[in-house]
């Protein structure tokens, strides 16, 4: 294919790692030169290590000019060009943190630990406002709350909330076991876009249509609302490749696995997968166009992908 491949930034979590492991790391790709570069390794001491991947990694990335926003499990940390920490924020309701995504003046979050989303305001640098997700007989419905309050959700993980992409029309999310892409209004009222397989990642609409990482079933799908379908397959290697398998008893640490997805320009979409490894499709002839692989360490997964925007 005769054009400019993109480069990208990724995130990656480490599932199963011990303390003075890596958990993780920030790496740049690009795709031209076929290579990547790790900027940061993720091997803070003060994680939480019971099971899958937990606390571990480096998760969501979004920009603001020359800064770069990257979520840990449940602190955004705000980074410079040459990847030194310049701040960071807590919140006592954010907890295992998957993705994020700025509009605006406005970093949202997902709150996976409390079925929530998060908004950060990059002007006042402080967390404020939050929603909380239900579903009553069926029905999906919600509440907001103040962040910085004493009266927000508890610890509750039922719909493990793991995507959020805002847009004018409103704020889109979904999780591992909302079946749906849900939809939250100006009004604060959730309604479901389309049905979504069960265990889904970075679900998002594109064109008349919804993108996401059909997880359980080892592909990328882009849906369209006349029911056309297009499925790329997540790339295998040779079992006698991987390092580590077998490791994980609860079998979550699996080649793959498919998550972070990013759209890169009209015609490519970037996919995520363990072990580590970020592929190219061409959404237009239904081909890939070529990956680059980080790790042959099973448990090494891809978490966040964005395009980098900086030359």
């Amino acid at each position: 294919m005769d054009r400019h491949l993109p480069k990208l930034i990724a995130t990656s979590v480490v599932r199963g790692s011990q303390k003075g492991e890596s958990h993780g790391g920030v790496y740049t790709l690009d795709f031209e030169r076929r290579s990547a570069e790790q900027r940061i390794d993720w091997n803070t001491g003060d994680i939480d290590f019971a099971g899958r991947g937990a606390d571990r990694g480096l998760r969501g990335i979004a920009f603001d000019g020359e800064d770069i926003y990257i979520a840990a499990s449940d602190e955004l940390f705000r980074y410079n060009l040459d990847f030194e920490i310049q701040d960071s924020w807590k919140n006592r309701y954010l907890k295992h943190c998957h993705e994020i995504c700025r509009i605006d003046r406005h970093l949202y979050l997902t709150s996976t630990g409390h079925d929530s989303l998060l908004v950060f305001d990059l002007d006042k640098k402080d967390y404020v406002w939050g929603f909380h997700l239900l579903q009553q007989q069926g029905e999906w419905e919600g509440f907001t709350f103040d962040p910085l309050g004493d009266y927000g959700p508890g610890q509750i993980n039922e719909q493990h909330i793991n995507m959020v992409h805002v847009e004018q029309t409103g704020i889109y999310f979904s999780g591992l076991h909302t079946r749906a892409l849900l939809h939250l209004s100006h009004d604060d009222k959730v309604s479901p876009v389309c049905n979504l397989p069960q265990g889904t990642h970075n679900a998002r609409p594109y064109g008349d249509g919804v993108i996401f990482n059909d997880t359980a079933r080892d592909c990328v799908r882009l849906v369209t609302r006349a029911g056309q379908q297009q499925a790329f397959e997540i790339k295998h290697y040779d079992p006698g490749d991987l390092m580590y398998a077998g490791v994980d008893d609860s079998k979550v640490a699996r080649q793959a696995f498919g998550r972070g997805l990013c759209v890169v320009g009209e015609r490519l979409l970037a996919g995520g997968s363990s072990p580590s490894t970020i592929t190219l499709y061409d959404m237009l002839s239904g081909q890939v166009v070529g990956s680059v692989n980080l790790s042959m360490d099973i448990r090494n997964a891809i978490h966040g992908l964005e395009v980098w925007p900086f030359d």
